[in-house]
């Protein structure tokens, strides 16, 4: 005897379903999360920040560095451009954003640093600072965050790479974590 067959208990939606359920039109810069990797090392970490940003409807701040077009362009799997704010100068950049009010948050290993899960999601322009993979933020940078976010780790390593740091901290930015 054979049993009748159960309908899944999980039902994965289609790639269609998906679409439709999603905005039907690419987000204009909305001006409000941004991500600030300013110190880059690693170009391909930067087009899978790209495609963070997309999902979590923020913009992407970067230097003007010769290699980082290029890196953007290989690593942005969308089928859109996404917003991206080219900065020349990243100190200058910071400074004047902070001064026209916007929270400025650094992911950094700081004594005053707030856990990641206790993390208040951004309810107004809210810039999230990353920096370089190796040395972290500049010292003259950190003077001008408004606070410093730090993610728990268990392991030895002593810090994430860019794309997956930034990922965490631009979702519970938006709230959806």
């Amino acid at each position: 005897m054979t049993r009748p067959a159960r309908p899944p208990a999980i039902r994965v939606r289609t790639p269609r379903e998906v679409r439709r359920q999603r905005r039907g039109r690419r987000h204009s810069c909305w001006d409000h999360l941004i991500a600030a990797p300013l110190w880059p090392l690693h170009g391909a970490n930067l087009g899978t920040l790209l495609r963070t940003c997309d999902a979590v409807g923020a913009c992407l701040a970067v230097p003007r560095f010769p290699w980082v077009p290029d890196a953007l362009e290989r690593g942005n799997t969308l089928r859109r451009p996404a917003c991206v704010h080219w900065v020349n100068d990243p100190l200058g950049w910071l400074e004047r954003a902070r001064d026209a009010g916007t929270r400025v948050v650094g992911v950094e290993l700081a004594d005053e640093a707030v856990r990641l899960a206790d993390l208040p999601a951004a309810r107004t322009r809210t810039v999230a600072v990353l920096g370089h993979e190796q040395h972290g933020i500049p010292a003259e940078a950190v003077d001008l965050l408004d606070e410093a976010v730090e993610i728990p780790m268990v392991g030895d390593g002593s810090s994430l790479n860019v794309a997956v740091a930034g990922s965490l901290v631009l979702y519970k930015l938006a709230g959806l974590l």
